[in-house]
């Protein structure tokens, strides 16, 4: 069983702490408690085992821990990659299901491509809640596909929960994996630039570099 394989991995202290993160609200709760990674020594694509460790993480890191934790909890461990134009990022999350509605968890340093309550009837309905949020300084709103459900049960655990490497293979591998269009080409090119006021937002951030909470995140 994929459970008892992740369970004999983990460290007492690491098992403290997955056992009492027993649903998708309580994980969300744990990882906005970790300030944002900077990657100020260099990119990093951390193991949830090296996340506790560092008491840090960036999107991919925190999709990964949640993902961790509820297959701990017996959950399937899945991922969804937003892809976006070359001149913005990539944002991960990881899905869950709750009485047969799909939600998201986030790790982000904006107010924005946040945390997704289980309201959504599939995961394009999820995925496409985030198009209007995902938008450049510019105005140019810059989302172009999501990934479809990606399982990493097709993968031993101790690949990718406990691993002392980083993981760059996992991410080659779900940026690889299929992929949906937001939208057609001719329908793209009819999409309008966000708003001054909706830009405003991309200016509030959570943590500061320090690692401690910024003004605006208290």
């Amino acid at each position: 069983m994929y459970r008892e394989r992740l369970k004999a991995l983990l460290t007492p202290a690491e098992r403290k702490i997955f056992v009492r993160l027993t649903s998708p609200q309580k994980i969300q709760n744990f990882l906005d408690t970790l300030p944002i990674n900077f990657e100020l020594k260099g990119e990093t694509y951390m193991s949830p085992r090296r996340v506790l460790r560092a008491k840090t993480a960036h999107c991919f890191e925190g999709a990964l821990f949640a993902a961790a934790v509820l297959a701990y909890h017996a959950h399937m461990p899945l991922l969804m990659d937003i892809q976006t134009i070359p001149a913005d990022e990539d944002h991960v999350i990881a899905l869950f299901r709750q009485n047969g509605r799909w939600g998201s968890i986030s790790k982000t340093n904006h107010t924005i491509l946040r945390y997704r309550d289980p309201v959504y009837a599939s995961p394009r309905e999820l995925a496409m809640s985030y198009f209007h949020e995902y938008i450049m300084n510019s105005g140019r709103r810059s989302m172009l596909a999501f990934s479809a459900p990606f399982d990493l049960s097709r993968y031993a655990p101790e690949r990718w929960v406990t691993a002392p490497e980083e993981l760059d293979w996992l991410v080659e591998a779900l940026d690889n994996s299929r992929h949906f269009p937001i939208a057609p080409k001719k329908n793209l090119r009819l999409i309008r630039k966000a708003t001054p006021v909706e830009r405003q937002a991309l200016n509030i951030t959570e943590w500061h570099p320090r690692g401690t909470k910024t003004r605006h995140g208290k």
